[in-house]
Formats: structure tokens, sequence, C-alpha cells
């Protein structure tokens, strides 16, 4: 019997329904809970209601800690017109896309690599196995939709993760072990680093310290791994060498994330708004001049001194494309996440409104362009600027936004740039202009004499 029919069938219903016929609310009450029955487990929908209601409260509770693994699926609305970026392309990792026939090929890789890891230790494959299935639990409720998993089976969900989580610690302590089997090592370091394409990060602890001796953090291993594609300074990354994080995107994430950065002094007051600023091309009208900062550690590191924005440079390829979105996409849909680089994302969809404000970062070392066509690129941070959100009155970039906002609207700077706008960046104009300049002296010149003269011829 369904729902439906469950909850009609105690009112009568003939052509005309008389007043007096109809139930009192405590009939309805009365007829209709014991009627409704979950055929599965034989209990009335209310007792299953409350049943979920207290399961929900449960993992909400547990989703409000800021320590809570949560790996979530990318919105449908933004996988749509841009797939391959979010879904793994060569490998899966983690339940989401386990058991996707298209990605078949590069299992025999993951078999191969647990093989050498298991020669390698002396472990038996069986004492890793009662680890994880003794946290298969935990491991379940860190992804948020665990129901479009829900047929991978206790066993072999635990199998899943040993494999997974073996193969890419073999991986990052032996990469070289790819490159002499000649695979393209691009695609699959791009999907390890996709949202929707990751195990938790205790799961990998709890794995490295069993099979492994090495004095090394999993973490340094992380980074030296995906920094092959970035090639950032040792000293920097030892900074990050004990960073603590949800998966690998998280890991890498937070190593470019300043934990000793000092707020700009806009920034000091709580009645600061993040407000828009103009873009790059009407910048430099204003008197702002854009200069590449080659020291900086990490491409969120922008500043603003004496009228130059110093921007570190940045190379937009398909490795930066993939990294980035994943990273706003974990900012977005995660609340304790911090939203570095949804910030930076959202301040560079500012600057690059057009492909001419591209075309001005690349002339300044700015932007190294492999994308193809600048307006390509302006399209990049526009979307996600479009799509994106941050709280307005606390982000890393909310004092020097104010700060290039006040210095644009600083009149004797302004008239300055454009002054030097008008007549010096035009060579003609230049001359032009420098010639009724010394006429002008010239004949101020002459006029004096003549003055001095008439004075003197009449004393």
């Amino acid at each position: 019997m369904t729902f439906s029919n469950c909850f009609f069938n105690p009112i009568p219903s003939p052509r005309f329904i008389i007043l007096q016929d109809l139930p009192t609310p405590t009939e309805i009450k009365i007829k209709i809970i014991p009627k409704i029955m979950d055929p599965e487990n034989n209990i009335t929908v209310i007792e299953m209601m409350n049943i979920r209601m207290g399961e929900s409260s449960g993992l909400l509770e547990s989703l409000s800690g800021e320590n809570f693994c949560c790996i979530s699926r990318v919105h449908h609305s933004v996988v749509r017109n841009n797939k391959y970026t979010y879904y793994p392309e060569v490998i899966s990792i983690g339940p989401y896309h386990h058991g996707n026939k298209d990605l078949e090929l590069y299992e025999a890789l993951k078999w191969s690599l647990l093989g050498r890891l298991i020669e390698r230790t002396g472990m038996q494959l069986v004492d890793f196995m009662n680890v994880i299935e003794s946290m298969e639990k935990e491991i379940r409720e860190s992804y948020t939709d665990s129901n479009s998993f829900g047929n991978i089976g206790n066993t072999q969900f635990a199998r899943m993760m040993v494999l997974d989580g073996l193969f890419l610690i073999e991986l990052f302590r032996d990469s070289d072990f790819i490159s002499e089997m000649s695979i393209d090592c691009q695609p699959l370091i791009r999907d390890l680093l996709k949202l929707e394409n990751q195990i938790p990060f205790y799961v990998l602890q709890t794995l490295h310290a069993m099979s492994t001796t090495n004095a090394s953090t999993l973490q340094s291993l992380i980074l030296n791994f995906f920094d092959t594609q970035l090639h950032r300074k040792p000293e920097v990354l030892q900074k990050s060498e004990n960073v603590n994080g949800q998966h690998l995107l998280d890991i890498f994430r937070k190593s470019f994330i300043n934990r000793n950065r000092v707020d700009s002094p806009g920034s000091n007051s709580s009645n600061k708004i993040l407000k828009l600023i103009r873009p790059a091309t009407k910048l430099v009208m204003d008197g702002v001049e854009f200069k590449a900062n080659h020291h900086a550690e990490s491409f969120l590191d922008i500043e603003f001194k004496g009228g130059h924005l110093l921007i570190p440079q940045i190379k937009v390829n398909e490795f930066f494309g993939t990294f980035f979105l994943n990273c706003v996409a974990l900012e977005q849909g995660y609340n304790h996440c911090s939203k570095e680089v949804t910030t930076y994302a959202m301040f560079m969809g500012c600057l690059l409104n057009t492909s001419s404000d591209v075309s001005l970062l690349s002339q300044n070392e700015i932007i190294e362009n492999s994308f193809g066509a600048d307006k390509e690129i302006a399209k990049f941070f526009n979307d996600v600027r479009k799509h994106a959100d941050v709280d307005k009155r606390k982000n890393y970039l909310l004092g020097l936004s104010v700060e290039i906002n006040q210095y644009c609207n600083n009149w004797w700077h302004v008239g300055c740039a454009r002054i030097k706008h008008a007549y010096f960046n035009n060579p003609i104009r230049f001359i032009a202009a420098s010639g009724a300049f010394m006429l002008l002296s010239l004949t101020a010149v002459q006029v004096q004499y003549d003055v001095l003269g008439y004075y003197r011829d009449h004393k």
C-alpha cells in the first residue's frame, strides 16, 4: 500500500461530501499513523522520520567542527560546462568515481605500486586491511554524499582504501617509477588534486605510519611530488612540511597560505567592507603601476606600496586551472575552510575584466599565458567571481582593496597620471608639449626682460 493511499483512505470520497461525515483531527491521527508503514523495516513512517532526525543531528554536530574531514561533491551547476576540471580523467581515488570503466587502465598501476610497497616493507596486506576495516564507519562519514556509494560493501570499501592509500604513499615516495614506464604524468597529477578524487588525510597518515621508517613527513613527500609543476624554493616547502589538512588538495592549498601574514592598515576597521576595484587598464589611468613580484613565496601574496601593485607571477595552464578551481570548490563547499583562494579569484576577476587587462598584466610579466587567447583568461577569472562568495568584512585582501580605492580617489594621483598618459606616453605629443613649454618659458623670460628694461628707462 502506497503512502498516498494510506493518507487518503480514511476520508470518504462521494461526489458531495457532507461536513459532519468528515473525521475530526483526533480521529485522523488515530487512523493514519498505524497505516503509514515503511515496508522494508516494518515500522511506521513517523518512527522512521524520528530515527532519521536523530541520525542527521549527530552528523550535523560532527560537520560543525573545524577538524571534521568533509569530502563533498562539486555542485552539478559548476561541473556542467567544465567536467574534466572536476572529474578524474585517468585514475579514480576514493569512492565517488570507484568502478568507472573509463578509468580502469590505471588500476594496473595501483596494483603494481602496491606490490612494490609490500615487497619493500615486508608487511602483510591483512595488517592494513584490519586497521582500515576498524575505521570504516568514520571514513564513510567523511564523505557528504555517502549514499552514492552505498552499494560498496564493507570489505570492498576497506580494500579500496588500502589499495588507493598505499598506491599514493608509494607514488609520493618514488615518483620516478612512473617516468620509467613512459606514462604521461600530467593528467595523473591533475586527477590527484580534484576534490571528488580524495581520501581522508588521516587514512593516509595511518597507512604511512605502518609502512615507512623514513624520517620525512608525509606532508613533505606530498608537497615535493606536486611542486614538480611549480618549482618553488625548498625553504618555502619546508615551512609547510607539518601542515594539517583534510586531504591532498587541502594540504597543497594550505602550503600557499601565509600563516604569518600581516594585514594591511586599511583592514583594521571593522566598518570596512570589501568593494570591487577597477579593472587593470583603468587603474593605470588612475596612477597605479603594476609590477611582478618575483620574490613572493605564494601567488596569494599581493601587495600595494606607494602606488605600485605588486602581484606574484602566475603561469596559467591546465595544472594551475585544475588546482585553482578545485580549491575554490573546496572553499565554497565547506563552511570552516578559509577562503584565501576564492578571495584571490574575485580580486583577479575585478582586475581582468577584458582581454586588454590580461594583455597589460602579461606585458608586466605577471601572467604567463598557456591557456591561449587573453580573453580565455579573463573569462576564467570572471566565471569564478560571478559564482563564488566571500565574507566582505573579513578576508585577507580587504585592507589592500581599501588602499587601492583610496589611492584612486585622490585627485592629485589621478591628475598627475592623466597628464602623464596624455603627454608623456606618446612621443609626438611629448615633443609637441615640450616645444610648447619651451616657447612659453622663453616668452615669459622675454616679458620679464621687457618689464625690467621699461623700469630702468623711467628711473
